[in-house]
């Protein structure tokens, strides 16, 4: 089978170059083992929110620049990043995953233990502040469904005293949500999202939250509604008769799944080809180029393209693996960024920066992975597989997935 371009993983960095690529008039493919670090997204799109030595970013596009060489960012180049960004809120639209916020300035969201958090974009399901010291209300009440233990009511009630706030603490039972306890494990997010597909359910909820409506300024709930569609949400939050704040629970996030649902959705749409449940067991390489791909669904039936994108990830999603000395990628064994002493990987502190984030494929400026410090021409890196970053202490991870799945599109095509 032939395509203008192979795109070997289906997560944010994979489903963005591919829909960007398709927008563009190429015909492509896109290999997903499963999974995507999308259902543990917490609601946000970071750009930069930390320097590397710590320094907190205020206003992202102004601190690229003091980034080093080697990152993702600087690869790309300052104007091509402040262009990209400007494009993404017109690119998710498009793709009907609708966002808040802006790059001029980093704003607030609220993590699921209820801390406020520096981010870029925030998914419109959730609130965001520009003053993280003090909340716009006075009294809010925290609200749970009986028997799901993926949201903590008393951590976010805590937070939300400390800045002032007063906080009522309780839990509702409705039917439609009590049939999930039979059963410990259905009990979970995805699923009482699924109970929220009904507009009787809502009514429901509705008609239970209504008593509570008299006494604060501001309901807070699970972000729990609207798995497939924001139309659940958007109906919840017009028939309450208070405004409402939705946030995060642990996952799997139900902002997540309907946002990789629309972006694989887009893609579809487009006349992409996704391949659900398939791995990419090896590749052929011939004079510095890539010359087909062999996958486990398709056997001895050679996949090949004109360009290669590997969008495969980090640690995480197996797209870089480590051993007890070191860290391979496994498709093409290109070269790895790591450091040789296992002693340097990790820091016994838990809460500091963890070097083993900044692992990842080496590239050259225009992001073509490296095998024995040669580069190969038609393949590229992007998203979280890259080294020269790292996006849990930066603050940058959906940012690098998404800005060098654009940067790497348009090299493709031009």
């Amino acid at each position: 089978m032939k395509f203008d371009t192979i795109i070997i993983g289906g997560g944010f960095a994979g489903l963005v170059c591919g829909i960007r690529l398709q927008e563009k008039g190429q015909n492509c493919v896109i290999i997903s083992t499963g999974q995507s670090a999308l259902h543990f997204s917490s609601g946000s799109l970071d750009l930069l929110g930390k320097l590397p030595d710590g320094s907190e970013v205020i206003r992202p596009l102004e601190a690229i620049g003091r980034l080093e060489e080697f990152h993702p960012y600087r690869k790309i180049g300052v104007e091509k990043v402040k262009q990209y960004v400007e494009d993404t809120n017109q690119f998710m639209e498009r793709c009907g995953v609708l966002v808040q916020g802006n790059s001029d300035r980093n704003h607030y969201r609220l993590t699921p233990m209820g801390m406020l958090k520096q981010t870029w974009l925030t998914f419109e399901d959730f609130t965001t502040f520009e003053n993280r010291d003090k909340f716009p209300w006075s009294r809010v009440a925290v609200i749970n469904f009986e028997g799901f233990l993926d949201f903590y009511t008393q951590f976010i009630a805590d937070s939300f005293e400390a800045r002032g706030a007063m906080c009522t603490v309780s839990s509702i039972s409705l039917p439609s949500v009590e049939k999930l306890r039979s059963n410990p494990t259905e009990m979970r997010s995805a699923n009482i999202a699924r109970v929220f597909d009904s507009y009787e359910s809502i009514n429901q909820l509705v008609a239970a939250l209504h008593p509570m409506c008299d006494e604060v300024d501001m309901l807070v709930l699970p972000a729990v509604f609207g798995l497939s569609s924001p139309i659940p949400m958007q109906y919840l939050k017009h028939r309450l008769a208070k405004p409402l704040c939705l946030v995060a629970t642990m996952p799997p996030s139900v902002p997540g799944i309907r946002t990789q649902q629309q972006l694989t959705r887009r893609f579809i749409e487009l006349g992409g080809t996704f391949m659900m449940g398939d791995t990419v067991e090896r590749g052929s390489i011939v004079d510095g180029q890539i010359k087909g791909i062999v996958t486990t669904n398709h056997g001895d039936i050679e996949l090949s393209a004109d360009n290669y994108v590997l969008a495969s990830g980090s640690f995480f999603s197996r797209g870089i693996i480590a051993r007890p000395d070191s860290v391979y990628e496994p498709v093409f064994n290109v070269d790895v960024y790591f450091d040789e002493d296992r002693a340097n990987w990790y820091q016994t502190d838990v809460f500091a920066s963890q070097p083993y984030m900044n692992f990842g494929v080496k590239t050259d400026v225009d992001f073509h992975p490296m095998m024995q410090g040669k580069k190969i021409g038609n393949l590229y890196a992007i998203g979280s597989i890259l080294s020269g970053f790292n996006p849990m202490q930066e603050g940058c991870g959906a940012g690098v997935s998404i800005l060098s799945a654009m940067n790497v599109a348009d090299k493709i095509v031009k």
